[in-house]
């Protein structure tokens, strides 16, 4: 698989990375419901043998335990070892309640968690995971703190993650962004008119999360296994997930399916071989939750779709969001 530099950095990143997201199992605030954590580290381990060079992870998954499961992946793995990515700023207590916490001290304790969790000596990159709901000085110090830590070569790069243009340039005042992580797929397009353009420009690397828009894209999800999401899968409280939406969101599917059908590809890598044309994105993150998930959607990073095909997915994703703006 071919590799991209990421940013400013040395890393050198496969088009496609692991998500360990579900990794962190269910019980908490934002997760994707029960996992088994074997599943998880042979999930990991088929996409390495695929190729993928990169993890991507955060503290807040499964309050810790998404790290705690990739270590051990990483530990049991015997080809080259993976690039390990973090995020930072989701704090939780005793009880398992989680709250955005920009100070400098306790940007100090996540990192030095997460570096006992992961097992390693350094970071290799190290994101904060959101910015200030209120857009407040938090960001500054938060990316201060983080800025120390590279300095300190606790972690080696450093990025952020759902921030915008403007949030990013503040940042950069501070010190340099290596890379945004934001969400993008074919059905949440936001970003493509200002923060997008805006990375490309200034040479920060993207790596984008939910490319399949976290398993609608899939060719996978039916009606009834969307109604079957358990309580405690943050998906069953989405209404893309939910009807009227849910069955124009599989109509694109559809569509998916039709033109992976002449490639031998599924519905999923052609979602992400969407996101990959775009020239400002160096990689998109890929979740699986078993060995067999992770079978095929990890080739799509040698994936192009044609210009043609381009088009068919640009009608059909005009007309679902023709439908959702609707009064």
């Amino acid at each position: 698989m071919q590799t991209r530099k990421l940013g400013n950095s040395d890393l050198n990143i496969t088009p496609v990375g692991f998500g360990a997201w579900a990794v962190g199992g269910g019980g908490w605030e934002y997760a994707w419901g029960p996992q088994d954590d074997q599943d998880s580290i042979e999930a990991i381990h088929r996409a390495l043998e695929q190729g993928v060079n990169w993890i991507d992870t955060a503290a807040v998954y499964g309050l810790g335990h998404s790290e705690e499961v990739v270590a051990r992946a990483v530990r049991a793995w015997r080809g080259a070892r993976p690039y390990v990515f973090t995020k930072c700023v989701l704090a939780w207590d005793s009880g398992g309640k989680i709250t955005p916490n920009f100070s400098a001290k306790s940007i100090r304790k996540e990192c030095e968690d997460s570096l006992r969790r992961l097992q390693v000596a350094a970071i290799d990159l190290y994101q904060m995971h959101w910015p200030p709901v209120d857009n407040g000085p938090g960001l500054e110090e938060a990316w201060q703190a983080i800025a120390s830590l590279q300095k300190e070569g606790n972690v080696r790069w450093i990025g952020v993650s759902n921030f915008d243009a403007a949030q990013i340039k503040r940042a950069q005042k501070i010190a340099p962004v290596t890379s945004l992580q934001p969400p993008y797929s074919i059905l949440r397009r936001q970003v493509e008119a200002e923060t997008l353009p805006y990375c490309l420009q200034q040479g920060i690397g993207v790596i984008s999360y939910a490319p399949m828009f976290s398993g609608m894209l899939t060719g996978a999800m039916t009606r009834d296994r969307a109604a079957a999401l358990p309580p405690d899968d943050f998906r069953s409280r989405n209404p893309e997930f939910q009807e009227p939406k849910l069955s124009k969101n599989l109509e694109l599917v559809e569509v998916l399916k039709k033109i992976g059908a002449r490639h031998g590809r599924n519905a999923g890598e052609v979602a992400i071989a969407w996101v990959l044309r775009n020239a400002a994105i160096t990689g998109g993150i890929v979740g699986a939750r078993n060995a067999k998930q992770a079978e095929g959607v990890f080739r799509a990073g040698d994936f192009r779709l044609a210009v043609e095909e381009l088009a068919e997915i640009e009608n059909a994703a005009s007309s679902l969001a023709k439908f959702k703006t609707a009064p």
